[in-house]
């Protein structure tokens, strides 16, 4: 499965570590991605979703259906 948050679409980066000499080796930034189950009031279910956690932070904040809707997306969309 991709390391790959299913609302934001936040993914991988790469850049580099710079030694004092200036060496540069590559390295990967990840996204703080968890698998989480939410509960959908409007479904009455719960839903499993790959999140990243500034997402789940917003999802929160206002709600999953409202946070997908202001983001353009649908339930099937990431699911």
């Amino acid at each position: 499965m991709a390391r790959r948050c299913s609302v934001t679409g936040k993914r991988p980066l790469t850049g580099y570590n710079v030694s004092h000499a200036h060496n540069k080796t590559k390295k990967r930034q990840l996204p703080n991605l968890q698998r989480k189950r939410i509960f959908v009031p409007e479904l009455g279910r719960t839903v499993r979703v790959k999140l990243s956690t500034s997402a789940l932070r917003s999802i929160d904040k206002v709600g999953f259906l409202r946070y997908l809707k202001k983001n353009g997306l649908t339930l099937q969309d990431v699911t």
